[in-house]
Parts: structure tokens; sequence; C-alpha cells
């Protein structure tokens, strides 16, 4: 590692382009790079495609993710919950069956960890360690012998909830000031989740997670919560990002925020520059009634690209979480095949390097960048297994 910052130095005081580009690709080598969100079981894998082969779909396969130096890859076990009101818990399962078989079918280059001893021990052979993360309590069907098979199976984190409010918990997306206050935050029932969550040694995920179940969880928790993919709100007011408040307190319980990728979570003009785009290539007839996503995924690549947030976006809310929590509590949690847009220049997981190379252009240290890409999150899932 401190050969890589001797050439860093010496091919930016040389001017060499060359070097340069050799020495940030070589220190992202020497790091251990985690990516703490991706949805491409739900995307990809459980929709029968080959993630072990490089896939013209999707930002996601073990080609790209080799080729982008993740070491460490957090799949996300996803149900919609207007969609799953019965049988989520056989989906969720079903999921992890998915990643099983694919995981079998490439085990030279991909291992399913269960542990940070299993992460180390899979790192040193060179493979991809595998997390499973459940995204949305519904697929605990209320039960803690579901929490806990999940949990067997490998889940390392629960979100709490996706975008509908539990019978136990309230999400980000509907918890509002007219609600009975009664309804928002977690119920008893969610206090004993949390409490079997800290049991056994699973990470609390509090993205999608209303703000008073956000702080409920903080006055039950005996561990560090994790944000697995949420920017800053001062940056950009989107209700799955953290207000400052809540950045304090994640500060106090010395838990971690991964920055998300999306653009509509990075830059509040992202919906309207899309609209324009949209309006501009196929005109105003029927936009009222089409999705973001719609429409994103109906321009041409040249003009998605334009719509998508700057990269410094990303690195503005990377600056400002650290200066709210703290170098050792800001990770990544990029969310990839789980949103349309990402910023220019991060476009699938083969980019990381590039994240990398701008955080050095921001001034980082290697030794800051490595807890941004990597310990911060190995940290907090060493500390819940203690």
């Amino acid at each position: 590692m401190i050969k890589s910052l001797m050439l860093l130095g010496l091919a930016m005081t040389a001017g060499n382009t060359i070097g340069y580009c050799q020495a940030y690709k070589q220190l992202h080598r020497d790091l251990v790079v985690v990516d703490g969100h991706n949805d491409v079981i739900y995307e990809s894998i459980f929709q029968g495609k080959d993630i072990g082969q490089r896939l013209k779909t999707g930002a996601t396969d073990l080609p790209r993710l080799r080729e982008g130096g993740v070491d460490v890859q957090v799949f996300a076990v996803w149900s919609d919950d207007a969609k799953w009101k019965t049988g989520a818990f056989k989906h969720a399962n079903d999921q992890i069956d998915a990643l099983e078989k694919m995981i079998a079918a490439n085990t030279d280059k991909i291992s399913l960890a269960k542990s940070s001893r299993d992460i180390e021990s899979i790192l040193k052979t060179g493979k991809i360690a595998a997390l499973i993360g459940v995204e949305g309590g519904n697929m605990i069907e209320e039960s803690l012998d579901n929490l806990e098979q999940l949990y067997a199976r490998g889940a390392k984190y629960l979100t709490l909830t996706w975008n509908y409010n539990l019978s136990w918990a309230s999400c980000a997306a509907m918890e509002s000031d007219d609600m009975d206050p009664k309804d928002k935050g977690l119920t008893e029932k969610g206090r004993t989740v949390i409490r079997k969550m800290n049991e056994l040694g699973m990470m609390v995920d509090l993205s999608h997670g209303g703000e008073q179940t956000f702080y409920d969880v903080l006055s039950v928790s005996t561990k560090p919560i994790l944000v697995s993919h949420s920017n800053a709100f001062e940056l950009c007011p989107h209700f799955r990002n953290l207000k400052d408040a809540q950045l304090e307190a994640l500060k106090s319980n010395g838990g971690v925020v991964g920055v998300n990728f999306y653009s509509g979570f990075l830059d509040p003009a992202y919906d309207a520059r899309l609209k324009k785009l949209y309006i501009s290539k196929f005109g105003d007839n029927g936009t009222s009634k089409l999705s973001i996503w719609s429409m994103y995924e109906k321009l041409p690549k040249e003009l998605q690209r334009q719509a998508d947030a700057p990269l410094s976006k990303l690195l503005d809310h990377i600056d400002y979480l650290v200066k709210k929590v703290g170098i050792d509590h800001v990770a990544v949690g990029s969310d990839f095949d789980g949103i349309e847009s990402s910023p220019q220049g991060l476009e699938d997981v083969s980019k990381f390097p590039l994240l990398t190379k701008a955080l050095l252009e921001r001034g980082y240290s290697h030794a800051d960048i490595a807890k941004i890409m990597g310990q911060n999150f190995l940290r907090i899932l060493k500390e819940n297994e203690e």
C-alpha cells in the first residue's frame, strides 16, 4: 500500500497521466471493497439470467464485479409488500435458493460468507465474498422463528421496512405529520424483533425506515445500526435520506451509513431534468402517467447519461456525511440493479475504481478511502457479531 502511494505521488508530480491511471487502479486493487447493497438477485438471478457470464442487461454480473474490484458484495433479498401480502417468507427463501444455485455454478469465483471470519477466509482465496441482506421485514411474516431461519441461511442484516408500513414498524415512505403518533415507529413486537436481531448478531438496517422508527430502534438496540443505502437529506430532501439530527444520532450510536448511487437521492434536480429530456425526445403526451423509471428506460443511452446525476453530486454527499458523522461512519451501498439511474461514470459495478479515483481527487487519504470503500462496513458487521 505504501508503494501504491509512492507511485501515486510520483505520477501526480510528474503529470504522467498513464502513471496516475495505473496508480489509482493499483490503489483500488489494494483496498477491500465492500458494496453494502445490490438488487441483482431479483433483477437478474431470480429471473433466470446467468450472472456468471457478462450480461448486456443490468448493472451486475461476476465478470463486472471482478473488473470493478468488488471483494464483498451484499446481495439484497427483496419483495414488494403489495405483491407478497402472504408467502413472503417463502419468497425470501426462494431468492436465497437462487443465489446459492448461482454460487454453486461459480465456485471458482464466489463463495457465500455467513460471518466476518468467513469473509477473511474467502478473500484469501481471491474469490468474491457474497453476503445476504434481507430488504423488508414483511419477509419474516411477524415470526421470530422465520427471522432466525433467514439468519441461519446467511442474512447479515434486515432492512426493517421497504416502502410500506408493517404492523410493527413504520416506513419513511408512509410516515407523515398527520399520522396518529401511536401508528409511528416500533410497536412492542418491533422492539422484540430488534432485541432478537441484537442477540443473533444480525445488523439492523434503517434505510427505508421512518424517522420515528429510526429513533425507536436507537432507544432499543445495544449494537451499532446500519443505514445501508441512503444519503444526506440536507443536500437532497428525499424521504429516503437522513436528516442532520438522524446523522448526529447515528454517530453517537457508532453506526454506519452507506451512500446510495441513485441519481434521485443525490440530485434534487434529477426528476425535472429527466422529464425535460423525455419531453424533448417524445413530446408531452402521456408524460404524467409514466413513472420516472419508465421515462428513463425509454430514453436512448446518450440522453440517459445526460439525465444521470453528475459524479460530483455523489462526492458532495460523501463529503457532507463525513463532515457530519466522521470518516469512521461512512460506507458504500450502491443500490445497483434497484435503481434506473446512477451517477455519470458509475453506470455499473465495473466502474467502482472510478470512485476511488474521484475520492483521491477530492483529497481523501488512502486510509480514509479504505474506510469508506470497505473497512467501516466490515467493522460494524464484526461489532454486531460480538
